[in-house]
């Protein structure tokens, strides 16, 4: 059996976590993200900025009635390394496809 490396952009719990959710929903605001993930805010912030610099998620920063609002959108890339990440984890777990 021949073990795949992991991403180690992916390979992070809040970077997975993050991915995980925007596979699902396909966009989030970053408040919606933070809630779903119990992060801190600064922490998200670092995580979404590495998935960012990957290509794996675009960021849309607008104001919204005068408040900052954060979205988050999931990209073809990191689609595609995300459905990669699983499934070379599944190939450690010897999952047959």
């Amino acid at each position: 059996m021949e073990f795949k490396d992991l991403d180690p952009i992916l390979h992070s719990q809040l970077r997975l976590a993050v991915m995980s959710l925007l596979i699902s929903v396909k966009e989030a605001e970053f408040t919606f993200i933070k809630e779903k993930t119990n992060a801190t805010a600064g922490n998200l912030s670092v995580q979404i900025n590495k998935l960012k610099e990957a290509g794996y998620i675009e960021v849309a920063k607008q104001f919204k009635d005068n408040y900052p609002q954060t979205t988050c959108k999931i990209t073809p890339v990191g689609v595609k390394a995300f459905e990669d990440y699983v499934n070379n984890l599944q190939s450690y777990l010897g999952v047959k496809k």
